[in-house]
């Protein structure tokens, strides 16, 4: 599932799109990216107006059209944004398509995971203004971040930083990246960690997304070559801190790599 740097960099694809207007809207009634609206909505409502702006939070997209209109796009396990050339043929997972003059915008979900929203209205629609802080933001305190474990305390501290309404936009695999940094066991209970901890926890956190943001979101791709990224998922690896070798297991419920050298599980 795209990560929230991966979503700022999918989101520029319709970068191009900006001041152009919509001549036609195409959906695919039948994909469940529209479960919570009516397709024919969309198609009345951003034909004839022009994208404005866009921007990201966490897993989430925003783009403001004229006339007071908002797109929200939530891209799930496998959506993506592509640009097009004008003339293009849709393809069988194409969700939505905006035709302007000079391309097509185009929002591809073949496992259908993603999501389509859409408001009227002079402000943001509450489904987005009513976010939690971005993580990467100075709303993120410290303090927020000992709340959370807190409130959680008996959670792997694995599932907490997997928790969306806590850590917008954090994944699989930036939270791994994160607890190999706080030397943290991905298996600690968040309630068993010390205030040493859970600063180490909130500062890799910053770390790791805005690292990932001036990389990812910036070019695509990978992360700096130094990161745990590059070895996580390669048999016989060894932990680039330990050189000792990485282990890999189901640990809330996805797979986790860590270092037990570097990462030891308290006996608390």
């Amino acid at each position: 599932m795209p990560e929230l740097a991966e979503v700022l960099f999918a989101s520029k694809a319709w970068a191009k799109g900006k001041g152009s207007k919509i001549l036609k809207v195409q959906t695919k009634d039948a994909s469940r990216v529209f479960r919570e609206l009516d397709p024919s909505l969309v198609r009345r409502m951003f034909k004839g107006s022009t994208l404005e702006e866009s921007e990201t939070h966490g897993k989430k997209m925003l783009f403001r059209f004229s006339g007071g209109k908002w797109l929200g796009l939530h891209l799930g396990m496998t959506g993506w944004l592509f640009e097009e050339e004008t003339g293009y043929s849709t393809a069988k997972h194409d969700a939505l398509v905006l035709r302007q003059a000079d391309r097509s915008l185009v929002f591809r979900d073949p496992r259908q995971f993603g999501r389509v929203l859409c408001h009227k209205g002079k402000n943001a629609p509450g489904w987005w203004s009513d976010l939690p802080p971005e993580v990467h933001s100075d709303a993120f305190t410290l303090e927020r971040v000992g709340d959370i474990l807190e409130r959680r305390k008996r959670a792997l501290v694995k599932a907490v930083l997997l928790m969306q309404e806590f850590f917008p936009g954090i994944g699989n695999w930036m939270v791994d990246e994160i607890l190999w940094r706080a030397r943290i066991h991905p298996a600690e209970r968040a309630g068993n960690l010390s205030p040493a901890k859970q600063k180490a926890l909130w500062e890799e956190t910053k770390f790791v997304t805005n690292g990932a943001l001036k990389t990812v979101g910036k070019r695509g791709g990978d992360p700096p070559s130094d990161w745990l990224f590059h070895v996580r998922w390669k048999d016989g690896r060894n932990c680039p801190q330990s050189g000792k070798p990485l282990v890999r297991e189901t640990v809330a419920g996805r797979t986790t790599c860590w270092c037990p050298f570097v990462q030891r599980l308290s006996k608390k």
